[in-house]
């Protein structure tokens, strides 16, 4: 174990190969942790920097390390309130203290402790407690961020087009494509208080949006594909929460950083819009690279898709790509309003248009599968590979 002095730059004491070490901030060293002196502990090496229990803790003491186990004073409050506050960071940190009463622990491992490790430090207790954190250094060093960061935000024209319905069965078909191709694709439930597309496709997830938002700075890549449910297909998808959410319980710096993750994760991203605005589901839009509005060749919905566009205008939004899907279109001499009538009224031209066919949508939806199981090469089928190949092509990613 090494001695690590935060008042010398980190040149004259951090190797420039081999792993990160783990930093044991103690105010000594006694019993059997003299042993550990010049060892490894889970194949981390182990440096130690000598700091009273409730001293404050700079942030040179903990630059450059994999993890970092903390001293904890059970009888200092401000012992205890420095590790809630360092657990706050993105670093793994395990706690160490002498007898730690049960309430102890589980209050350290609320804040975000990893472990709790009693004092002085066994080396197979360390051992133990380091392994959980080996294993997520080396997954998270194995993985490459996706070559490329791309959104598609859905949004509708009013609610029961149709749209989760379509972007589900959309994602899971550019999914597979990119699957292919070595790539991943995510699809993000933010519809907070309806959403429904994990059950869509037929997954019960048991963690959701929820679980992202209530870990706040400890979100990470690891924790993201952990909520992720897994469909068949390739596509990753995070469940809307399980209980009706008020939009105002989410703020758009929550939002961004769950959907940034997710594209830095997963390359691609599908995110499904609530109804309701909000003032983050502006600033996602403001994110996308690609929105597709959809709606239906009826009067009342048109004239609400009209005036949403009007928002994006008047939100200083002109410049997103929106793309128009025109969802359960009648195709034949009889329809009433026709693609013309919606271009007229929408002031865009329609980019692409899903025929009507609700037996086979409800039959993939009760069965979660994509519609070429439920009938291969009709009609709606061939517009949303036509839409899944549309959007790769638009997003630079041509399947």
């Amino acid at each position: 174990m090494s001695v690590h002095n935060p008042e010398r730059p980190n040149s004259q004491w951090m190797a420039d190969t081999g792993p990160a070490p783990v930093r044991l901030l103690l105010a000594g060293v006694d019993g059997d942790a003299n042993d550990l002196v010049g060892a490894t502990a889970a194949g981390f090496p182990l440096d130690l920097v000598i700091v009273g229990a409730a001293d404050p803790v700079d942030a040179s003491m903990l630059q450059g390390a994999a993890a970092a186990v903390v001293q904890v004073d059970k009888e200092n409050p401000a012992s205890i309130a420095r590790f809630e506050t360092l657990a706050a960071g993105t670093l793994p940190l395990i706690a160490a203290a002498y007898d730690p009463p049960l309430a102890l622990v589980r209050s350290l491992v609320r804040a975000g402790a990893h472990d709790v490790v009693p004092l002085p430090l066994v080396r197979e207790e360390l051992e133990t407690a380091l392994d959980p954190i080996r294993k997520l250094v080396a997954g998270m060093a194995q993985r490459t961020k996706a070559g490329h960061r791309k959104v598609v935000t859905v949004i509708k024209s009013e609610g029961g087009v149709g749209a989760t319905s379509l972007i589900s069965q959309l994602a899971i078909a550019f999914a597979a494509s990119e699957r292919a191709l070595g790539r991943e694709a995510c699809l993000l439930d933010l519809d907070v208080q309806f959403g429904d597309a994990a059950f869509q496709l037929g997954l019960q997830p048991a963690l959701c949006l929820t679980d992202m938002v209530e870990a706040g700075k400890r979100l990470d890549g690891d924790m993201l594909r952990s909520v992720a449910a897994q469909h068949p297909s390739g596509l990753s998808v995070v469940a809307a929460p399980k209980e009706i959410t008020p939009l105002e319980a989410l703020t758009s710096d929550q939002v961004l950083k769950i959907v940034d993750l997710a594209a830095d994760e997963y390359g691609t991203v599908f995110v499904d819009l609530p109804m309701n605005w909000s003032n983050w589901s502006l600033s996602l839009l403001a994110r996308s690279d690609l929105v597709l509005m959809v709606t239906e060749l009826r009067v009342p919905c048109l004239h609400r898709a009209r005036r949403q566009l009007d928002l994006l205008d008047a939100q200083g939004l002109h410049h997103l790509d929106v793309r128009i899907v025109v969802n359960r279109a009648e195709k034949g001499l009889f329809k009433q309003i026709g693609t013309a009538d919606a271009e007229r009224v929408l002031r865009r031209p329609v980019a692409y248009t899903i025929v009507n066919d609700h037996q086979t949508m409800t039959q993939a939806i009760d069965r979660g599968v994509p519609i070429s199981e439920i009938k291969r090469k009709c009609a709606l089928g061939k517009d949303i590979d036509q839409l899944e190949k549309g959007l790769a092509a638009a997003l630079g990613l041509e399947h």
